[in-house]
Order: structure tokens, then sequence, then C-alpha cells
């Protein structure tokens, strides 16, 4: 929970976001004036990175320190974050309009890739038992990529990768035949923000966005922490997910056929059932898994089990993610670039965030533990440090009695269905809206009206 944090930068770049929109470098291009600085921080924050992370994280005994941690990739996801506002705004305009609900696409697709990269090929290879299993003739100590190396090649990539854009993307000067972004200084960006957060339809998209996933959110952030505490191990949990890059990669593209149309978010209605339904039965293979154990180890068959719950589980996340990316890109004004929708974005990230640092914070308060003694009574519910000792010196056990996971799927799943009640319609009712009514230069006032224009001409 505390961790989670880490990622609230994705959460709060709304409120950065008209200063990356402001202050840029004409001759060098408006998105590559903070995509190219950006990116190379990125790569020498990681190249720092990957020689202290290792002591923080607990090693050559050195007490693990969540805090120094939290604060670090807080560090990282805010440089990241800037990058994402820059990729946002330029998304706009380097797509015709024709394409810009492809954007979705690519961004899954790429997210898609990353992960595979960053995560399942990572926990792979750092890991010395699948290394020594499957790769190694001769076992070694470790994996074949350790945290540090692996940050440290990135960190290169990076700087790499970076200097290609700079040198050979150039972006495409300001069209006359079509209304691009106009230069507004900060205060005039933060006065449009404004603008754009007192329009009804995106007041209503916004309770959508922040109150959705609430639904999903024991499902989404706890379960796979749940699985590993059960004994399922962590490398073998994300090579679950190679079996599934195909279709993660390919779905985004089948589901961009029905999403490029008018009516984007019938998609996303559709799925919540489903979604809601796969978090139930994740909530049961959760509580069967310790029955599956046999000398530490789990079946084949139960492997299955899970690939085929987290593929059709994929389905519907993918469903409701291509879909709403491709709502925003179509509803977004173009005459406002980035602003527009790094705060749908912003929107939708913190309504995913919110709820998982809440869910993981609440599981412990909800779990109800008791100290089991052989042929004694205890009022022991091992609810300290102090008395999960006097427990073990009374030669008890603290055990669970009810697991607060449990509770919370229960929470979330008759919520879920509540708001699917409330949600479709107002879904239906942002749907039937005409473009005009998310254009943000027709909802302000005369003089704001003039203001932008003169910022345009």
């Amino acid at each position: 929970a505390e961790f989670s944090f880490a990622y609230w930068p994705f959460s709060l770049k709304l409120l950065w976001a008209p200063i990356v929109d402001s202050l840029y470098w004409n001759a060098f291009g408006r998105r590559k004036s903070w995509l190219i600085p950006t990116q190379y921080l990125i790569g020498l924050f990681m190249l720092i990175l990957s020689q202290h992370v290792t002591q923080w994280l607990g090693g050559g005994g050195h007490a693990p320190s969540v805090q120094v941690l939290t604060v670090i990739f807080f560090a990282l996801n805010f440089l990241a974050a800037t990058q994402d506002i820059a990729v946002d705004g330029w998304a706009l305009t380097m797509l015709k309009r024709c394409n810009v609900g492809h954007a979705s696409t690519c961004n899954s697709v790429g997210q898609t890739a990353g992960y595979f990269l960053g995560y399942v090929v990572f926990m792979a290879l750092e890991s010395t038992e699948f290394c020594n299993t499957y790769l190694r003739r001769v076992p070694a100590d470790e994996g074949y990529v350790t945290l540090p190396g692996f940050l440290w090649f990135w960190g290169i990539v990076f700087l790499l990768s970076t200097t290609l854009v700079a040198i050979f993307k150039r972006e495409n000067p300001p069209s006359a035949t079509r209304t691009e972004e106009p230069e507004l200084n900060i205060k005039q960006s933060y006065t449009l923000l404004l603008d754009i957060l007192r329009m009804r339809p995106i007041q209503v998209l916004g309770a959508i966005l922040l109150t959705v996933k609430i639904s999903f959110a024991a499902s989404d952030a706890v379960s796979s922490l749940k699985l590993i505490d059960a004994g399922v191990p962590k490398d073998k949990l994300a090579l679950l997910v190679v079996p599934l890059v195909p279709l993660q990669i390919i779905l985004p593209l089948v589901i961009s056929k029905y999403t490029t149309g008018p009516r984007p978010m019938d998609i996303y209605v559709k799925a919540i059932p489903y979604r809601l339904a796969l978090g139930v039965v994740a909530a049961f293979v959760v509580w069967i898994t310790p029955a599956f154990i046999t000398n530490g180890q789990f079946p084949v068959y139960y492997y299955v089990m899970l690939i085929i719950n987290y593929g059709l589980y994929q389905i519907t996340l993918y469903s409701m993610f291509v879909a709403v990316m491709a709502f925003f890109a179509r509803i977004s004004d173009p005459a406002v670039g980035g602003t527009y929708m790094t705060l749908l974005n912003t929107v939708s990230n913190l309504g995913g965030n919110w709820p998982s640092t809440v869910v993981l914070w609440l599981v412990d308060v909800l779990t109800w533990r008791r100290c089991h003694i052989p042929n004694a009574q205890s009022d022991n519910i091992c609810d300290s440090q102090e008395n999960k000792d006097a427990c073990a010196a009374a030669g008890g056990k603290c055990e669970v009695d009810i697991d607060g996971y449990y509770i919370e799927c229960i929470i979330c799943i008759i919520y879920g269905l509540i708001w699917y009640k409330w949600g479709k319609s107002k879904v239906a009712y942002l749907q039937r809206l005409p473009l005009k009514s998310w254009k943000v230069v027709e909802e302000k006032s005369t003089d704001s009206e003039s203001l932008l224009s003169n910022s345009i001409h």
C-alpha cells in the first residue's frame, strides 16, 4: 500500500501539464522540447539507480527501505508521467484526424510489449531457479540478469533511443487548414484547464472514470499477491503471461475495429459484467490454491487454470482500456491538444490508483487473526508485533480466521453491480452528445474565446 504511492504521478500529472503545454522551444518542437530532456533524465536516473537499488531492497545485509524506494520510484514515475504528457499531445497532431482512434491501439500494443520485456522476461531471467532449471547446464547462484544490470542496460537504451528521436524525428509545423494547438502562456493554460473541468460532459465522464474501477480493485491489486502468499512462485506467475502475449498484442488490433466508430464505449459497458464475473472466479482460484500444493509444487493443470482465467480477464480489461482510449481520442478538442488528453488520461489513472491503494491498505485492517494454541483458548488477536511474539512464546501460531481479501471481493462485486446499473445510462448519455459538446472553445465565454483566438493568431 505504501509503495503504491510511487505510481501516483500518473494520476497527478494534470497539475503540471499546462506548464508542459505552455513552455517550449519552438525551433526544436513543441513536444520534443519536453520529450527529449525528460527521456535523457530517465536514462540518467536509471544509471544512478542501478548503483544503489540492491542496498535499498535489503541486499548486502542492509534492512530494506520501503520509504526510500517509494520516494525514488515516485521521482522516476514523475519523469515518465511528464514524458507521457508530451506524447499524449503529440499523438493528436502526429496522426491524421481520421486515424486518432488508433492512438489507443498504439498505446495498448506498446504497453504490452513494455510489460513483456520489463516484467515477464526480466522476472524469468532474474530467477535463479528458472535459469538453473531451463537455461543452464551448470547451476549458478543468481539468474542471468540482475536488477542493477537491468536498470543499467535500459538506462543506456533510453539515452541512445532519445538521441535518435532528437536527431531524426521532426514535428510537423501547424497546418493552415487545420486548427492546431494555440500558444498559451501558463496562466492561460490553467484557465483553459479550469474551463474544460467546468464542462458538464467532462464532469460526468470524470465521475465515471473515478468510480468504475472500485468494482475491480480487489481482484486487480490483491489477487496476484495472495497467490504468491499461497506459495505460487513469482517467476512462474510472471511466465504465465508468455502464452498470452500474442493475445495481448492482437487483441487491441481486433478491438479497434469496433472502437473507431461513433460509439466506442459500447464495448466498454459490455465488458463490465464479464470482468466482474471473472473477478469472482479469481477469488475462488485464490481460495482453492492451497489445496493444489504437493511438496511445494503445483501441478500443470493448476497453471493451465490460471492461464485460462487470466486470459479471459485480459480480454475484458483490454476491451475497456482500448474503448475508453478511443473515446478520449474521439472527443478531445485538437484546438487545446495535450491539455485535453492529459486531463482525461490523468483522471482515468487516478480512478485506478486510488482504489488500489485503499484496498491494499484495508486488506490487513479487514483480516481477522487469532492466536491458536494447542489445547488452550486465547484472546490474542495478533494485531501487533508484541502480540505475535507473545503468541509464539506461548507455543501458539497466529492464523487467519477471516481473510480481508474475500471481504473486499464481496464489497467490490456488490458495488460493481450497483455501479453498472447507474453507469451504463451515463455512458449512453455521453455517447449521444454531438462532438461540438466536447469543444472547449464553444463552451468558453466570449472573453475566453477572444483570448484563445488571439493566442492562435
